[in-house]
């Protein structure tokens, strides 16, 4: 199991190398480049070369791309700083929004199978429906005019509360609860209709405990690969919702760095983000193995 954790850790440094350098490589031949601007501007080709030399811009790309990480995350970098207090705040608000995403998703997904054509069911697949459809930000302005103009129950923008949390976890959650709900339900029509369900029930088990450790358990592989690519769209997703809700979070940081043209910034918050997903990624994995007996015995012999 440990081997195969360092396995994985080790396949992120290549992952994180190309997913930065590409980045960089469009940055560094982006027009609006502050070195490329200032060779642009020079009066003369003497005073060309002397601000290339003085920038290291003759260094081989490779050079240029170390340097330039080194300057992103040394201790007095400005981006080492801005991230250190952003993240956490992205990290509370996709933790919360996952949270309330599975705590809702899981049982509306599974009495759906259990009751399916019910009225349940269809109420259920069409909320999920509505889910799955609308955009973020949509729906959080029309949570934050009921719930904040109108009712004045929650703020409207900041994140100094509990209360501020509710409006953007919520709205963050509802398009993955959505999506979940739909997986699950379907992995759990699938997995009630196996020959092993059934013989269970012909022993005499309650339906219940059928459900809990026979069914629920074997639907909860696929749901686990769900699960982890909705927590990634949720960091991805959460720049939306950030800026809507004005939450000080990397994904708003992201948005204003671009719009200022903070390129070093810009790149450490697509690290930052690269980094998540493949943490995200590991821990789905990890999952399998707790999940499916097969994949634990592969990994042990």
């Amino acid at each position: 199991m440990l081997k195969y954790v360092l396995k994985r850790l080790l396949i992120m440094i290549p992952v994180l190398f190309c997913a930065t350098f590409i980045v960089y490589m469009l940055f560094y031949m982006a027009p609006s480049n502050a070195d490329r601007s200032a060779v642009r501007r020079a009066a003369t080709p003497e005073e060309a070369q002397q601000i290339r030399e003085e920038r290291g811009l003759d260094d081989p790309i490779i050079v240029q791309y170390g340097r330039e990480m080194k300057e992103i995350f040394s201790e007095d970098s400005n981006v080492r700083l801005q991230l250190s207090v952003r993240l956490p705040k992205t990290i509370k608000l996709s933790l919360t929004a996952a949270l309330i995403a599975l705590v809702l998703a899981l049982p509306i997904g599974v009495f759906a199978a259990m009751r399916q054509n019910t009225l349940f069911d269809g109420v259920s697949m069409l909320i999920s429906f509505f889910g799955v459809s609308m955009p973020n930000f949509w729906l959080g302005m029309l949570m934050m005019l009921l719930f904040s103009l109108y009712l004045g129950w929650f703020p409207t923008s900041g994140s100094t509360t509990l209360r501020s949390l509710v409006l953007p976890a919520f709205t963050l959650a509802f398009g993955n609860m959505a999506f979940i709900s739909r997986m699950t339900r379907s992995s759990m029509l699938e997995t009630i209709r196996q020959d092993y369900i059934t013989t269970a029930r012909a022993k005499g088990q309650p339906y219940g405990m059928v459900i809990r450790k026979h069914a629920l358990r074997n639907a909860l592989i696929p749901i686990t690969t769900v699960m982890g690519l909705r927590l990634c769209e949720l960091f991805s997703g959460s720049i939306l919702v950030e800026l809507v809700f004005a939450w000080p979070g990397i994904g708003r940081l992201l948005v204003d760095s671009i719009n200022e043209r903070d390129y070093p910034m810009v790149l450490g918050c697509v690290i930052t983000f690269a980094a998540c997903f493949s943490i995200i990624n590991l821990v789905v994995d990890l999952l399998y193995v707790l999940f499916d007996p097969r994949i634990r015995q592969q990994l042990t012999h």
